[in-house]
């Protein structure tokens, strides 16, 4: 059986695009979609019922968050199957535990608690560096988030922790009938040898291209031919690799990014990169771990 697509709802703006997205690629990939709300109401109720009623007014509004979600999830796509449950607990560790057993998890950018002007929610970061399965936040304008460009970008860094994002920004490209753009930075050393020539500065740069065009072609080959069926394009482009792929984010429906998981390791597992991308992407980004 399909593992779900799970997306966390809490009834705000943000959730709600989160969950018309994941509505759309729970379809693209025939999975069954599970809708989870998780609050630790009742740490600010305690036991007391509210409004003459056993259960705290909390539980109630989550209940009612989730059915509305499940409706207009089957409302936008009859034919995916939807599942839904509240849980009494930290949202961020109720999805982190959903993860376990989720093709991914989707979430917001902003939560209903998040401070006007804030760039990225708290739970929605910290899910993303932590979680097992990939994770996509659903962030930027409506015709990146509704898949209208048809371009998958996806992020080439280090080799080690390319593999398992390759696989995911090829599968993500066929099943949405897209190109996929692959994307390495370089840049020139910030301080060239004494005495170098400015041509011989020239040739560095080119030195620094070609060599990112080479990590390009082995982290792409592979894959590539196992997916003849899928448009790839390749580019090197000078500059800071945040800066970079916020950049050709404007003109893509989704941005894959590898990040590495230190089975060692507690706490949040996000580079620069990722966290850039996070906050500033103009489209949807998906963080695709890679244990190390």
């Amino acid at each position: 059986m399909a593992l779900p697509l799970v997306v966390g709802v809490d009834g705000s703006e943000s959730s709600l695009q989160a969950l018309d997205w994941a509505v759309d690629e729970a379809a693209r990939h025939e999975l069954p979609l599970h809708l989870v709300s998780a609050s630790r109401w009742e740490r600010y109720e305690g036991r007391l019922p509210s409004f003459g009623t056993d259960r705290p007014t909390g539980a109630v509004a989550a209940e009612n968050i989730v059915a509305a979600c499940a409706e207009r999830a089957t409302s936008r796509n009859p034919d995916v199957k939807v599942s839904a449950e509240v849980l009494a607990e930290d949202t961020v560790m109720a999805l982190l535990e959903q993860s376990h057993e989720a093709f991914a998890v989707v979430t917001g950018s902003r939560g209903r608690g998040a401070i006007a002007g804030t760039l990225l929610g708290s739970v929605s970061l910290a899910v993303a560096a932590r979680a097992v399965s990939p994770v996509a936040v659903v962030r930027g304008g409506e015709e990146n988030r509704a898949g209208a460009l048809r371009r998958v970008v996806l992020a080439v860094g280090d080799l080690v922790e390319g593999s398992a994002a390759v696989r995911f920004a090829f599968r993500e490209a066929r099943a949405r009938d897209a190109a996929l753009h692959a994307v390495r930075s370089w840049r020139r050393p910030a301080h060239p040898h004494a005495g170098q020539s400015p041509l011989e500065g020239d040739a560095s740069g080119l030195i620094y291209e070609e060599q990112a065009a080479a990590v390009l072609s082995e982290v792409l080959d592979p894959a590539a031919h196992e997916h003849d069926d899928v448009t790839v394009h390749r580019e090197v482009i000078e500059g800071a690799a945040h800066r970079v792929l916020v950049d050709v984010s404007v003109q893509a429906d989704l941005l894959v990014v590898g990040a590495l998981r230190r089975r060692d390791h507690t706490g949040l597992q996000l580079g620069r990169v990722s966290h850039t991308v996070l906050h500033h992407s103009a489209c949807p980004v998906v963080i695709v771990p890679q244990q190390v």
